[in-house]
């Protein structure tokens, strides 16, 4: 039976050719596969790599360059490190994290488990961690191993199954505007600075109509790559300067260099105070963590058959491999805070591909931007790293959450949930009206009767004081003070 398992994949794949187009073939292919957690799978034996998985590994490469330097460069301007450490940082985690980790463990090991990324809300907090006097190393450990504690007792795949229809669309609508006013807004302040304004009016109107024009054409998933080349060319052409300045090399390999007193971080071993200091931070870490998977995975639901349920990411394993990586590549020296990969998962669903094939282009496109130096800097360049945000994390975000709401009870809950992310932010939107919902004072009131007394009150309502409680040691509810 196992072999059976292993091999029907090999035995039920046909040739593209074979279908009338396209989308058929790789439908067919999610159909055909069965992955299985935790054990060994192989290209060409399990999964294929397609055409169509480039693209969701050149804008994860890209969302990797840009969210590790922009983590890093925060830690970096509360302990006194120059540039030069964060270039040397970020090469380190692509390298070990995105390079070497992700094959073994979302190719090989666990193809239900998107790559683990980077926490990208936990970035306004860092210098708050460092006034708390909180270290990176004591860090990266207690939200590693929160965060194995909650995949372990599911509760991620627990809080995702109580997230009605309702508030999934209004958090994915929330982040999708937010992101992707803030996104045009850094671009338009960028060109500005760069004595050409004319710069943002015109690219961001070509990504308009390219981006219109792939939907039409149900060819979305060609969005980062074309509209990012797009805004990169448009620029240059219209006078904006450009040049390469991260010269090829590797970055220091040994971890006791990164956590000694004098080099790397300069700030020696964690003592007990520096855990003490960050549990509030690492708490919160992983509470941000649900939402954020959910939000991932509703667009392989959205976009892959009906009946593709094994290839269907995994929000419980996705959970351990975050964490594993979390210690790991914090251990090593490394400075990301990890989370749920949102910049390949979602072109990759609109592609239509399932995790393993793009992990694996993924893995070889870090370690050679890691090694070359040069392709990190154009990932950051202004109008590529911009582009690509908008098209292939912010608009599919926003026009995801739109799908879901179809029925005006859903409607409810989603405003409310807009409403609670604007007032404080969207991990608190969500588990409030999380509660809401599943009390049913808001939302579909018949679904509310269905669930138990756990299921609506205890859970939603823990996972609601948990929130708060963290949040309000770190200062991040309006006009209350830090109580830290």
């Amino acid at each position: 039976m196992k072999n059976k398992q292993e091999h029907s994949y090999r035995q039920k794949r046909k040739k593209s050719k074979e279908f009338k187009n396209r989308e058929e073939y790789l439908n067919h292919e999610l159909l055909i596969m069965h992955f299985r957690r935790w054990r060994i799978h192989l290209p060409f034996r399990d999964f294929r790599i397609e055409i169509e998985d480039l693209v969701p590994a050149l804008a994860a490469t890209i969302g990797k360059v840009v969210m590790v330097t922009a983590m890093v460069a925060a830690f970096a301007a509360q302990f006194g490190l120059t540039p030069e450490f964060v270039a040397e940082n970020v090469r380190y985690e692509l390298l070990i994290a995105g390079g070497i980790f992700v094959i073994l463990f979302s190719a090989i090991l666990n193809p239900k488990a998107n790559l683990a990324g980077t926490h990208g809300p936990m970035i306004p907090l860092i210098p708050i961690i460092a006034m708390a006097g909180g270290h990176p190393l004591a860090l990266g450990i207690l939200i590693g191993v929160f965060g194995i504690i909650l995949s372990i007792t599911k509760g991620g795949s627990k809080l995702m199954a109580l997230t009605g229809v309702g508030v999934r669309g209004g958090l994915l609508i929330y982040l999708g505007a937010v992101g992707l006013v803030g996104q045009i807004g850094k671009f338009r302040l960028w060109a500005e600075a760069s004595n050409a304004s004319r710069v943002s009016f015109v690219v961001i109107g070509l990504t308009i109509l390219v981006y219109a024009y792939l939907a039409r054409i149900k060819k979305r998933w060609l969005a980062i790559p074309l509209c990012s080349g797009i805004a990169g060319i448009v620029s240059y052409v219209m006078g904006v300067q450009f040049e390469f300045s991260t010269a090829p090399g590797l970055p220091h390999m040994n971890p006791l260099w990164w956590w000694g007193e004098n080099t790397g971080w300069q700030l020696g071993l964690p003592n007990i105070n520096h855990f003490v200091a960050v549990i509030p931070f690492a708490i919160l870490a992983v509470a941000m963590w649900s939402p954020d998977y959910l939000g991932h995975r509703v667009f392989q639901e959205l976009n892959y058959p009906e009946e593709a349920k094994d290839v269907l990411m995994d929000v419980d394993d996705t959970m351990t491999v975050a964490s594993v990586r979390q210690i790991i590549g914090t251990a090593l020296g490394g400075g990301n805070i990890a989370s749920s990969w949102g910049t390949y998962m979602i072109p990759a669903a609109i592609a239509k591909r399932p995790i393993p094939g793009g992990a694996v282009l993924t893995a070889i496109l870090c370690v050679l931007a890691a090694i070359f130096g040069y392709p990190m800097d154009l990932a950051m360049w202004e109008p590529v790293l911009r582009v690509a945000l908008i098209v292939g994390v912010f608009l599919p975000l926003l026009e995801a959450g739109m799908q879901m709401i179809q029925k005006n009870k859903d409607s409810l809950s989603a405003g409310t949930c807009i409403f609670a992310c604007a007032f404080v932010n969207p991990v608190f939107g969500w588990a409030l009206t999380m509660l809401l919902d599943n009390l049913g004072l808001i939302g579909d009131r018949e679904r509310a009767k269905e669930l138990s007394l756990k299921e609506r009150l205890i859970i939603p309502g823990v996972m609601f004081l948990v929130c708060v409680v963290s949040l309000a040691l770190v200062g991040q509810l309006p006009g209350i003070p830090a109580l830290l």
